[in-house]
């Protein structure tokens, strides 16, 4: 019965998750909620067992203005693209919630991270870079067990990004996660309500022995 219902909560984390942007309240995380979620996002697992991931955590907020302010230039960048029903449709869609969230963790990836041979890279160098992305997954269900809403921004230059929180010049930024206590979580992710785009079934993307074109 234990195992049945730990399982039940797990796949409810899991449906429940979304990529926030405008429920945050702004209120502070405690120390020791935002220590677990941490601590969840390290014990992820990790080719070679190399660990390859860095977390800024970012709080200032003369920090948090200038990505916000780097990351509304590339918004309107894109939106330059966009005509018609598309353009309309992005106009309604909050991209970000990083002066809202009042916390950024940035999340890094460092190749050296484990030595020169990291037992498992050796064939898929980029195992190491996905290792990094199931951190963030592990923060981000934790963070939902918790309460805290996670948003991830994507609209900026790893450049800008690497200079603005002083990663060295082989720390890749991966992730800049606006983490914070929301009023709730959506029931319908916001590009799904927005009509942006509408989550596919499974069916459209299970193959059996081998790949078949659709």
């Amino acid at each position: 019965m234990t195992a049945e219902l730990s399982s039940d909560a797990l796949y409810d984390v899991i449906n429940r998750r979304r990529d926030t942007r405008a429920e945050f309240t702004g209120e502070a995380i405690a120390p020791e909620v935002l220590e677990r979620i941490l601590l969840a996002a390290h014990a992820a697992p990790s080719v070679g067992m190399s660990q390859p991931w860095d977390f800024v955590l970012v709080r200032s907020p003369q920090t948090l203005r200038a990505f916000r302010d780097h990351v509304a230039g590339e918004r309107e960048v894109f939106a330059s693209a966009l005509t018609g029903e598309r353009a309309d449709t992005f106009s309604r869609v909050k991209i970000e919630g990083i002066c809202e969230s009042g916390l950024g963790i940035v999340v890094g990836y460092d190749p050296t991270r484990g030595g020169p041979q990291v037992l498992g890279r050796h064939v898929v160098p980029d195992a190491g870079l996905y290792s990094v992305v199931c951190a963030i997954q592990n923060l981000w269900l934790a963070a939902t067990v918790e309460g805290l809403g996670v948003g991830w921004v994507s609209f900026y230059h790893e450049e800008f990004l690497r200079d603005l929180v002083g990663m060295p010049p082989h720390v890749r930024p991966v992730a800049w996660l606006c983490v914070g206590r929301v009023g709730e979580l959506p029931d319908v992710p916001d590009l799904e309500r927005h009509g942006w785009r509408r989550r596919s079934s499974l069916g459209t993307v299970l193959h059996q022995e081998r790949y078949r074109t659709r």
